[in-house]
C-alpha cells in the first residue's frame, strides 16, 4: 500500500487504515511468507505503520527492529511520491512479511 491517506490531524489519526484491526484482516487473506509494502510522505505516520506492524504477531521486519526498508527500485514513483519529494518531506518504506 504506497501513501495511504495520512489523515494528518490528529484527531483524525483514528482514520487512517494501518490499524490493527486492519492488518488482522489483511493477515488473514495473506499467504504465510507474503510481503506486505508500505510507504508514507508522513514521518508521523511512517512512526505509525511502524509500531503497528511491530506489534502485530502475524508480521516481521524484512529489516532490523524499527528500521525502515531503503526505497526498492522496483516501486513505481507515485504521484504521491513526486509531490512529498518536492515538498521536501522524507518518503519511508516499511517491507514486513506475513508468518
Amino acid at each position: 500500500m504506497f501513501f495511504p491517506d495520512p489523515w494528518h490531524k490528529k484527531k483524525h489519526h483514528k482514520r487512517r487504515i494501518v490499524q490493527q484491526d486492519f492488518l488482522n484482516l489483511l493477515a488473514k487473506k495473506l499467504k504465510i511468507g507474503s510481503v506486505c509494502h508500505m510507504a508514507t510522505d508522513w514521518q508521523d505516520y511512517a512512526q505509525q505503520m511502524m509500531e503497528m506492524l511491530e506489534t502485530n504477531k502475524n508480521f516481521k521486519n524484512t529489516q532490523s527492529a524499527h528500521i525502515y526498508t531503503p526505497r526498492p527500485e522496483f516501486r513505481p514513483l507515485s504521484k504521491f511520491e513526486k509531490r512529498g519529494n518536492r515538498l521536501g518531506h522524507g518518503i519511508w518504506d516499511l517491507i514486513f512479511t506475513h508468518r
